[in-house]
């Protein structure tokens, strides 16, 4: 497919108790597939995860990438070496306000065609828990972390589950867990660990399992959207 020109800025969003928070985003010019909300990793609004809904637009969808550490401190982006900064920030989120922010963001960005979720790390256990509780096409969890509470409460949509075979986050428990918890799910593992996908952590990414994931996911996508 031809890359699409793409419009991009920040933008605000109000959740529905109120909280104001930042977003990025990145939408083609005309005809949109559908849209994808963006979901952090642990580090925050990552030029990085900008790219990532910048490459969606350009595939013809409609992204947002929320700020979800807004409702601790406003414009944090934490650096990938200081682990234990962005554990303790991921620690002090709300689930019930996660809920809020993801459903607000999935509501702005609604065009009539269908919004699915695409989440990385946190983000991607945080797509796998909103399968079951908020109106949204797809949800995609690359290397998901927290897997077992997250999948607990089934899917409502078509979910996907890219697993890096050599993170320690999912051994073969968790994914046989989801896969349990989830029948429906298409679930794919590669051979990479955490982090596959982050191109701008190069002791992490894994180009191959980078773009076969994309790959799937893309196609994913425009079968929910396209039908």
């Amino acid at each position: 497919m031809k890359e699409m020109i793409m419009l991009e800025e920040m933008v605000k969003i109000t959740s529905e108790d109120g909280h104001t928070f930042d977003a990025f985003h990145a939408k083609p010019e005309g005809i949109e597939k559908g849209a994808v909300v963006i979901l952090q990793e642990i580090f925050g609004m990552t030029e990085q995860l900008k790219n990532v809904a910048r490459y969606w637009a350009s595939q013809g969808y409609c992204s947002i990438l929320p700020a979800m550490y807004d409702r601790i401190k406003a414009s944090t982006v934490i650096p990938f070496s200081d682990m234990e900064t962005a554990q303790g920030m991921m620690k002090q989120l709300d689930p019930d306000k996660v809920l809020y922010d993801i459903k607000s963001s999935v509501e702005y960005v609604e065009n009539g065609r269908g919004v699915s979720l695409i989440g990385f790390c946190w983000g991607g256990g945080a797509a796998a828990r909103m399968a079951s509780l908020i109106n949204i096409r797809g949800a995609v969890s690359y290397y998901g972390t927290m897997l077992t509470e997250n999948t607990a409460g089934g899917a409502k949509c078509s979910t996907l589950f890219h697993f890096g075979e050599n993170d320690p986050h999912s051994p073969t428990e968790i994914i046989e867990l989801v896969k349990k918890n989830i029948p429906s799910a298409e679930l794919f593992a590669y051979e990479a660990g955490h982090a596959f996908a982050n191109d701008a952590r190069p002791d992490f990414y894994f180009e191959a399992a980078t773009l076969d994931a994309r790959s799937r996911t893309l196609s994913f996508l425009d079968n929910l959207h396209n039908s």
